[in-house]
C-alpha cells in the first residue's frame, strides 16, 4: 500500500469512527477520532500533489475543528476565524487554478439572495456579541462555495454548496431554532462530504493550471 494510499485508508477509518461515534451518543470517541480529520485528508491530498493553499485550507479546517470541540465562546469565535482563514485559502487557490465560467452571472443572484435571506433570518435569534462575526463568516462561506461552483465545476460546487449547508445547521442551534435528530451527525457527514469533494475538485485534472509546485510530489 502506497503512503497516500494508507492516508487515505485512515482517513475514511477515522470519519467511520467519527460519525459512529456521533450517531451513538459517544463523545469520547468523537473527540478523539474528530482532530484526525482534517490532517489525514490533508496529508492524503499532499501526497497526491495538491497545491499548497489547498493544504492550508484543510489545516485551517483542523484548527476550526479542534477548537469548536472545546465549549467556550472564544473557543468558538477562534474556530470561526480559523474556518474564515480556509475560506480565504479556497477563494485565492479557486481564482489560481480555476476559470470563469458564463454560469457564473446567473448564480450570482441566487448565492447573493440565500446568504442575504440567511443572514437576515438568523440575525435577531444570533447572541448580540456573534451577529457581525457570523454575518462576516457567512459572506466569506457563500464567496467560497459560489467560486468553487463558477470556477472549478460541479465536483467542487456540490462541496461547497454542502458546506454551506453543514455551517447553517451550526448557525441555526446557535440561534436556538429547531433542529433534527443528531445534529451533530448531519453537521459533521456533510462537512466531511463538502471538504472531500472540495479536494477531488481542486485536484482534478480537468484544471491544467494547478500550481505546478506541489506540497509533496507523489510516492
Amino acid at each position: 500500500m502506497t503512503r497516500s494510499r494508507a492516508f487515505l485508508a485512515l482517513f475514511v477509518l477515522a470519519a467511520v469512527v467519527d460519525l459512529l461515534s456521533l450517531a451513538l451518543g459517544f463523545d469520547a470517541g468523537h473527540t478523539v477520532a474528530k482532530p484526525l480529520l482534517m490532517p489525514l485528508l490533508a496529508a492524503w491530498a499532499a501526497l497526491r500533489g495538491a497545491p499548497r493553499l489547498l493544504v492550508a485550507a484543510l489545516l485551517c479546517g483542523w484548527g476550526g475543528d479542534t477548537l469548536l470541540l472545546l465549549d467556550a465562546d472564544p473557543a468558538f469565535l477562534a474556530g470561526m476565524a480559523s474556518f474564515a482563514a480556509g475560506h480565504v485559502c479556497y477563494l485565492a487557490l479557486f481564482a489560481r487554478i480555476g476559470r470563469p465560467h458564463a454560469r457564473g452571472a446567473l448564480l450570482a443572484p441566487c448565492y447573493a439572495t440565500a446568504l442575504i435571506a440567511t443572514v437576515a433570518l438568523l440575525w435577531p435569534d444570533l447572541p448580540a456579541d456573534l451577529r457581525l462575526p457570523v454575518a462576516v463568516y457567512s459572506t466569506l462561506l457563500t464567496a467560497m462555495a459560489y467560486a468553487a461552483t463558477t470556477r472549478l465545476g460541479p465536483v467542487a460546487g456540490v462541496g461547497g454548496a454542502l458546506f454551506l449547508l453543514s455551517d447553517t445547521l451550526i448557525a441555526t442551534g446557535v440561534a436556538d431554532w429547531p433542529q433534527p435528530p443528531r445534529p451533530d451527525l448531519w453537521i459533521m457527514l456533510t462537512y466531511l462530504a463538502a471538504q472531500v469533494l472540495l479536494v477531488l475538485g481542486a485536484t482534478s485534472r480537468r484544471h491544467p493550471t494547478v500550481d505546478p509546485r506541489p506540497l509533496i510530489l507523489n510516492p
